[in-house]
């Protein structure tokens, strides 16, 4: 049996496996079936802790869409993690590694976990895409939304900016524009109301996973491209479906994302009986 625990940030939820002491075996289907809400646990992504791989981190951390593909970076599930290793630690920062970077969290007041998702990047084979366009003004649109503006926060992200978020199908336009040909690794795509230059509602279809009720990439991904847009200053509070993240573009390129993690419970798991 292995152990695990499901933790979540804002209803973005992850099953997290410890292989720092002993090696997990975690391939594609293993991991859809434990992302499975009615057959397994049930998670946006399957999350592994291995022992550090780069100098001055404390672990390494794996991400698995609940489709079984690999992602590259994941900011909730990045808090998460920061937060169990804050505790078991008892400092107050720690530098993670990860597919897209070695990522720096610290303790934020009110028991909530800052993430440093280092500097979003904008070059189309960056992000990337299938071909050289303008990333500020992709020529993209599917049944009313057009436009978007895309970066790489560590993964591939297209923000759509929309009058009214409430009023998209989100289950109907993400599969079609997350699968777009420009897309040669797929996209998280976005669909951002500004409301304010420091406010704005967020909802993802989030690559490998589908709807969320959170994606920190995406809301950085959402600041950045209103910011260079010229419909928000440089740090915004976020709505997503599942809460409020706070976002910051620092003058020197940073992302900072500020939020909560939970832990929902425990468990063990026969990982053996899910691959057979």
């Amino acid at each position: 049996m292995t152990a695990f625990r499901k933790m979540h940030g804002l209803g973005n939820d992850f099953v997290v496996f410890d292989a720092r002491q002993g090696a997990v075996s975690l391939g594609a289907a293993v991991a859809r079936a434990v992302a499975d809400r009615r057959r397994g646990i049930g998670c946006d992504q399957v999350i592994l802790i291995e022992p550090a791989k780069e100098p001055g981190t404390v672990a390494w951390m794996g991400i698995v869409n609940a489709d079984g593909s690999l992602a590259e970076a994941c900011g909730n599930a990045t808090r998460c993690v920061a937060d169990l290793l804050l505790r078991e630690t008892g400092a107050e920062a720690v530098a993670i590694g990860s597919p897209g970077g070695v990522l720096r969290a610290s303790r934020a007041p009110g028991g909530l976990v800052t993430v440093d998702m280092g500097r979003p990047r904008f070059g189309w084979a960056e992000i990337p895409l299938a071909r050289a366009v303008d990333t500020l003004h992709l020529p993209l649109a599917r049944e009313g939304v057009e436009d978007p503006a895309a970066c790489s926060m560590g993964n591939p992200h297209a923000t759509f900016f929309v009058p009214d978020v409430a009023a998209l199908d989100l289950a109907r336009l993400g599969p079609s524009l997350e699968t777009d040909p420009l897309f040669p690794e797929r996209a998280n795509i976005g669909f951002a109301e500004v409301l304010a230059p420091d406010l704005i509602r967020l909802r993802v279809w989030e690559r490998g996973a589908g709807l969320t009720l959170a994606c920190g990439t995406g809301a950085c991904a959402a600041l950045v491209n209103a910011h260079r847009r010229g419909l928000a200053g440089r740090a915004a509070t976020v709505m997503l479906d599942g809460g409020e993240l706070s976002v910051a573009w620092g003058e020197d390129g940073r992302v900072l994302m500020t939020g909560p993690a939970a832990e929902s419970f425990r468990g063990e798991l026969d990982l053996a009986a899910l691959a057979a």
